[in-house]
C-alpha cells in the first residue's frame, strides 16, 4: 500500500519550467515501479514517463522526450518530473502513480495514484 502526493504544479511561460514531485508514504517504496501521467480538460489521461524500481531505465513519450526528465530517490522516496521548455500544450493535471508488478506506459497497469497537480502555461 502507497499513498502518493504530488506538488510543484503552478502558472509558467511557454518556454519556461517546472518541476514536479511526488511524495510516497510506506516502507517499500523501491517495490513500486512509477510512472507520471497528465489530462488535459476535455482529453483523455496521457502517459508522460515512467521509471524502472531502481531508477536504472525510464522512458518518455515522444513529445516529451527531450524536455522531460523522470528521476526517483528511493531513499527520500519521492519521484519527480523535471520539464524544459514547455508549451500550452502542456497544459494539464499531472498525476503520479505506481504499480508493484509492471514497467508500463498503459494507466490501466497502474493502481495508486495522487490527488493530481495543476501545470498551465501560457502563450
Amino acid at each position: 500500500q502507497v499513498q502518493l502526493v504530488e506538488s510543484g504544479g503552478g502558472l509558467v511561460q511557454a518556454g519556461g519550467s517546472l518541476r514536479l514531485s511526488c511524495a510516497a508514504s510506506g516502507r517499500t517504496f523501491s517495490s513500486y515501479f512509477m510512472g507520471w501521467f497528465r489530462q488535459a480538460q476535455g482529453k483523455e489521461r496521457e502517459f508522460v514517463a515512467t521509471i524502472s524500481r531502481s531508477g536504472g531505465d525510464a522512458s518518455y513519450a515522444d513529445s516529451m522526450k527531450g524536455r522531460f526528465t523522470i528521476s526517483r530517490d528511493n531513499v527520500k522516496n519521492t519521484v519527480t518530473l523535471q520539464m524544459n521548455s514547455l508549451k500550452p500544450e502542456d497544459t494539464a493535471v499531472y498525476y503520479c502513480a505506481a504499480n508493484r508488478a509492471y514497467y508500463s506506459t498503459n494507466y490501466q497497469r497502474y493502481d495508486y495514484w495522487g490527488q493530481g497537480t495543476q501545470v498551465t502555461v501560457s502563450s
